[in-house]
């Protein structure tokens, strides 16, 4: 088993990337290394090819490696910081490649993180992880023929969304196969917590990257089956006896320290509908049960609810609200931690019901610290959300935006997850399946970050329960999508 892999490597100006070189050599499968970077051509030893491509990540670059591959395998190793294969580490991954038929492998790795050694566990890519963010780790290894194959099948010139172009295509034919064993170890230089990374996708400075995942998702789903045209369900909100045009639902436990600025921004609000605050009080133990009550008692628009049920998560306490007699026409979302942004947030939901024929409104939000300061990404506004293709990029990304909106009657024939995390985004796609989801640009809430923020700081074991959880939703609706294809309807 030796020298049947050709790797590629990115190369700017600083890299190191002699340590990656030698534990490659040191492997005895590698034949060839090829590094991809600006047009320098470095001299960095008489056996190392040079490819020039202004990105790793373009579909130039991936034209170029299929040209430049004469092995049974291609290894990407996408980081420049310096690697360290594990024992025996490319022999698993070819073993995997072979025994499965796959057209890629990726394993878990170790990640040195501020010189501390940790395990870092990826999870199984399914049918639905088609966002552009999945973390296969830095070393893939592909078929060679699955590589070319998707590379001649690569109509868009992409500078970006090359890779992520390149494994949609390979898995068209071919399965993507986790190996779930430490293979490796890698450098990681991104010490941020996980509720700092979570915005990146929808930082504004990454607009031209995210018009490009858009294309290369849809091409993927219109040659799966699963791209939906713009066609959806018109609606006449005549549905339903409501007391009340609108409800706020606030779902909560143990928020003594925000729930009343959160109350306080609903209370205020300056509609010509009447309108109430439903808030499903999970059993909190630290003073918010009291808090409630005492607005309560003050303001009969409050309608404070404690579920009979001790097994509800977030989904489960919307549940509670949106099938509550005094639930209104539309159920408007409120976190406990955030709060509108002036008093017109519940007349402009409204309106936009109406105007934009939907069963669903996402407006934007401005990010603020505890002091409601703001603080960086700033305006989260999801443009890429888009009344012909928003439906169908909603599978690619990973989260829908805020505050939402619903027209009851619809959100009570789907119900809600009873689960707290993710419970949105599962609403969205199943409602977009069908009607349209309008859309708010301005901001209509400031959403508070700090420490108490329930994915503040996730351990890797958490995350992955996340974006496991997340693709499984994605998987659903792919199928039910494409089974709507199938039917013509």
């Amino acid at each position: 088993m030796r020298n049947m892999i050709t790797c590629f490597i990115p190369f700017h100006e600083g890299a190191d990337i002699h340590g990656t070189i030698k534990t490659l050599r040191a492997s005895g499968v590698v034949e060839t290394i090829v590094l991809v970077g600006p047009p320098a051509n470095p001299i960095v030893a008489a056996d190392i090819a040079y490819i020039t491509a202004d990105s790793f990540n373009s579909t130039k670059a991936i034209k170029e490696f299929s040209k430049n591959i004469a092995t049974e395998f291609t290894l990407l190793y996408i980081k420049t910081s310096p690697l360290d294969l594990g024992q025996n580490g490319l022999h698993r991954m070819i073993q995997a490649v072979r025994s499965s038929g796959a057209g890629m492998v990726y394993a878990d790795y170790f990640e040195q993180k501020a010189g501390i050694l940790k395990p870092h566990p990826t999870i199984e890519v399914q049918e639905g992880s088609l966002r552009d963010d999945f973390d296969f780790g830095s070393l893939m290894l592909y078929r060679t023929e699955a590589l070319v194959d998707a590379a001649q099948r690569m109509d868009e010139d992409f500078e970006l969304a090359g890779l992520y172009d390149l494994r949609l295509k390979v898995s068209q034919k071919y399965r993507l196969v986790h190996l779930p064993e430490l293979l490796y170890t890698e450098l990681e230089f991104d010490t941020r917590k996980s509720g700092e990374k979570m915005f990146d996708y929808v930082d504004p400075r990454n607009r031209f990257k995210q018009i490009e995942m858009e294309k290369a998702c849809t091409s993927h789903l219109k040659v799966m089956g699963a791209w939906l045209a713009p066609k959806f369900r018109a609606i006449t909100f005549s549905e339903g006896n409501f007391q009340t045009e609108a409800s706020v639902i606030i779902p909560v436990w143990n928020r003594s320290k925000t729930i009343s600025d959160a109350i306080k921004s609903v209370l205020s609000q300056d509609c010509d509908f009447e309108f109430n605050l439903i808030i499903v009080d999970n059993y909190s133990t630290d003073g918010t049960t009291e808090l409630i009550r005492s607005f309560a008692d003050s303001d009969e628009r409050i309608v404070h609810v404690i579920p009979e049920r001790k097994d509800l998560g977030i989904g489960g306490c919307w549940n509670e609200a949106i099938n509550h007699p005094a639930c209104g026409k539309f159920a408007i979302q409120l976190d406990s931690d955030d709060l509108y942004i002036n008093d017109s947030v519940i007349q402009r939901v409204v309106i936009s019901f109406y105007e934009q024929n939907c069963a669903m409104v996402v407006g934007s939000y401005r990010m603020v610290n505890f002091k409601l300061e703001e603080i960086p990404p700033g305006l989260i506004d999801h443009k890429e959300w888009t009344p012909d293709n928003g439906r169908n990029n909603a599978l690619r990304i990973n989260g829908l935006g805020a505050p939402r909106a619903f027209y009851t009657p619809v959100l009570r024939e789907i119900q809600v997850p009873n689960v707290s995390y993710g419970e949105d985004y599962a609403l969205g796609l199943a409602i977009s399946r069908h009607y349209q989801i309008g859309r708010i640009y301005e901001p209509l809430y400031l959403c508070r970050r700090w420490d108490e923020n329930s994915d503040s700081s996730l351990d890797i074991v958490k995350m992955n329960a996340h974006n496991f959880y997340k693709d499984k939703i994605r998987t659903l609706e792919f199928w039910a999508r494409q089974q709507l294809v199938r039917e013509g309807i």
